[in-house]
């Protein structure tokens, strides 16, 4: 069998049984940011699962030629849009039901590292954070009724 057939009977037999995870990561991005910002939140967002939460990180990459690249998260990445109303609400129970989450608030568009942006959220009360991003992690149950409301993003 020569390798080209060997890659690709692995790559079949790989991907022949669909994945399911019982588990879901989800961003929630107010719906009213610029697309720099989406994108930017975004990214901060799943860092901090990515950190905290190793179970969410697969294996490494490696191509055919042997180049190693950094592993990623090991299942998809929902994202979705909603309201500044919807975005409180879904803040409040990602809270009460404790699921591992990182936040983005309005006012880290102004600080520019990391020391002022933990001192800008530290300085507001939770129930006053103006919340323009949400990233939670968790049985899929519990983040589809924190993400209740929401849109994917388009």
């Amino acid at each position: 069998m020569s390798t080209d057939t060997t890659a690709t009977t692995a790559i079949t037999a790989v991907t022949a049984e669909p994945v399911r995870f019982d588990t879901k990561i989800a961003v929630l991005l107010r719906a009213d940011l610029e697309p720099w910002q989406r994108l930017n939140v975004t990214s901060f967002l799943v860092s901090g699962l990515g950190s905290q939460v190793p179970e969410v990180i697969g294996e490494p990459y490696e191509d055919a030629d042997g180049v190693r690249y950094l592993p990623m998260f090991r299942q998809p990445v929902m994202v979705f849009e909603a309201t500044k109303e919807v975005l409180v609400a879904a803040h409040g129970r990602a809270l009460s039901r404790a699921l591992p989450r990182s936040v983005f608030t309005s006012d880290l568009f102004t600080t520019g590292n990391d020391r002022d942006n933990r001192a800008a959220v530290r300085a507001v009360a939770t129930a006053e954070l103006d919340v323009v991003g949400l990233a939670v992690y968790g049985p899929r149950n519990g983040v589809d009724k924190v993400v209740k409301g929401a849109r994917m993003h388009p």
